[in-house]
């Protein structure tokens, strides 16, 4: 059976392309060309139901692995938006969603914490980009702006917190709900893979 691969190109100031299952919200693969990210797609989807169940969460079995490009647009400075990303969600979707979305942030805390202090340091830019970005999507979905406070892992949960809210508040009919679920455990889970492995 065919799967949709939606792909994201300029990322890393123009280095790096990522696709994003359409079936999966969050189920994203990071390359240095389209091709090799839809390519790992397969695996990608692979590790990411498996993250699910090993999680707890039910997560859907897919037949076949043939996954293939449907949708392409260039990162702008909020990222891509896709077709996709405009049908809002069922309310028990949302609520899956919104479950992925604290199974993500607790990977990355937990990869942070297994972390030396010198991966840490040098993830700084990244784990503030992460928060600034969750706080300018909680923004979009109408929250009202909050000062960032307190020690960088804090204002990460503090931004995750009031993303959450403004998930929450919007619904599933909130616009651009679908794509800030996304973006957010697309990139976590991205930053957490690489704190575990700062070489690779």
């Amino acid at each position: 059976m065919p799967h949709a691969i939606f792909v994201e190109t300029g990322l890393d100031g123009g280095a790096t392309v990522a696709a994003y299952a359409a079936e999966l919200p969050g189920c994203a693969a990071f390359a240095a060309s389209a091709e090799e990210a839809s390519g790992e797609m397969p695996r990608r989807v692979g590790r990411f139901v498996d993250w699910l169940r090993a999680s707890g969460e039910e997560a859907p079995t897919f037949v076949g692995d043939n996954w293939y490009e449907v949708e392409r647009a260039a990162a702008g400075a909020m990222r891509a938006s896709f077709s996709l990303d405009g049908l809002p969600p069922g309310v028990d979707e949302l609520r899956r969603y919104l479950s992925w979305l604290e199974l993500a942030r607790e990977a990355l805390a937990d990869a942070v914490d297994a972390a030396s202090s010198g991966v840490v340091a040098e993830a700084g830019p990244r784990l503030a980009a992460i928060e600034a970005q969750d706080r300018a999507l909680a923004a979009q979905l109408g929250a009202e702006p909050v000062e960032p406070m307190g020690s960088p892992i804090d204002r990460l949960y503090a931004a995750r917190d009031a993303l959450t809210a403004a998930l929450e508040s919007a619904g599933p009919a909130g616009d651009g709900v679908r794509r800030a679920i996304r973006l957010a455990i697309a990139d976590d889970l991205r930053l957490a893979e690489r704190l575990r492995s700062p070489g690779g």
